[in-house]
């Protein structure tokens, strides 16, 4: 039997920051030889809130070089653009038409994010989980990396895969598979310096909130110096009274590839003045390889350019398999 197929991908919203890069990227980058990897870069979810067109294109080049900086091999992982591969648009629109609206309407993430937006809430963001599951059914993968918030996606998913199955398929040729969620417990949530018991998140208006694997030295170093803690001296993980506490020690431990016992008995008797400047400079050093890695790719002129076309071509091979099974087995004529 061959290695286990797996699928992600992100959004090219804002910068790629420490959450993306521990709660993701990071684990896609460790994990990557033991599965065949399908890795995209999200531009169509991209759309469902306000944003910047102008912008669009330069963030997913940008991530792209991102993706190969942390460390994604080209050798076990395929890296492509959502929007160049159709057939992700096209599941999206046969899977609305068997998925019940009380089920879009039941997402957390759009109650959420519709309070914001009001009565300019869009169709798109009501809809946008029917094309996350588009985009996984696709490839029909084994295992999909969320974090713990995206697990109600999968469940999506999932319900999907059973709702066409039994509508369109028999019970001993399902043309749909069913993937599992594969989530890591350590760094699955990376938490806000601003709010230790909020997410790091690129849609935080505030840039202080996170630090992104661009920032300089200076810009680190500002942000932590800034961030917010407490007035307890002696550091610990896993109070809930002091979310700050184990959100920063956790960055440490993660990026500094300590123990957590080791990391709670070096920091239990710090004060803040002490520890700040230590994570300052484990970031700086563990951003460093990854910084220079995507200066040398993105100035390679035309590097990326061929990395996404070969991608699409990889990926389009799969998708359109897969759409046109779904197809037949609606009832849909061959194309002559």
């Amino acid at each position: 039997m061959g290695r286990q197929r797996v699928l992600s991908g992100v959004q090219p919203t804002g910068d790629l920051h420490l959450g993306n890069y521990l709660g993701a990227i990071r684990n896609w980058v460790e994990d990557q030889s033991q599965y065949e990897n399908f890795l995209f870069i999200a531009d169509l979810h991209a759309i469902t809130v306000p944003y910047e067109p102008a912008s669009l294109a330069a963030n997913t080049y940008s991530l792209a070089g991102l993706y190969l900086a942390c460390g994604l091999d080209l050798s076990h992982s395929t890296i492509f653009v959502q929007s160049h591969v159709s057939a992700h648009s096209e599941l999206t629109w046969l899977f609305n038409c068997i998925t019940p609206l009380n089920w879009l309407q039941d997402m957390i993430q759009y109650k959420e994010k519709a309070v914001k937006q009001g009565e300019n809430v869009s169709l798109g963001l009501l809809d946008y989980p029917v094309l996350m599951a588009s985009d996984i059914l696709l490839y029909k993968p084994d295992k999909v990396p969320v974090g713990e918030d995206q697990k109600q996606h999968i469940e999506l998913a999932r319900d999907i895969v059973n709702t066409f199955n039994y509508k369109f398929a028999k019970p001993e040729q399902p043309v749909l598979k069913l993937p599992d969620p594969l989530i890591r417990k350590e760094g699955a949530r990376v938490m806000s310096l601003t709010d230790g018991t909020k997410k790091m998140s690129k849609s935080d208006p505030s840039d202080m909130s996170r630090i992104n694997l661009l920032d300089s030295p200076d810009e680190i170093a500002k942000k932590i110096k800034r961030c917010k803690t407490d007035p307890v001296r002696g550091l610990e993980f896993d109070n809930p009274e002091r979310p700050e506490s184990n959100n920063l020690l956790t960055l440490y431990m993660l990026l500094s590839s300590k123990t957590k016992q080791d990391v709670a008995a070096e920091c239990q008797d710090m004060g803040w003045g002490q520890f700040k400047p230590l994570l300052t400079e484990t970031v700086i050093a563990a951003l460093a390889p990854i910084q220079e890695k995507y200066q040398t790719v993105t100035q390679e002129k035309g590097y990326l350019e061929s990395v996404l076309r070969d991608g699409r071509q990889k990926a389009e091979a799969i998708a359109n398999q897969t759409l046109a099974q779904v197809k037949a087995a609606m009832g849909y004529s061959v194309p002559l």
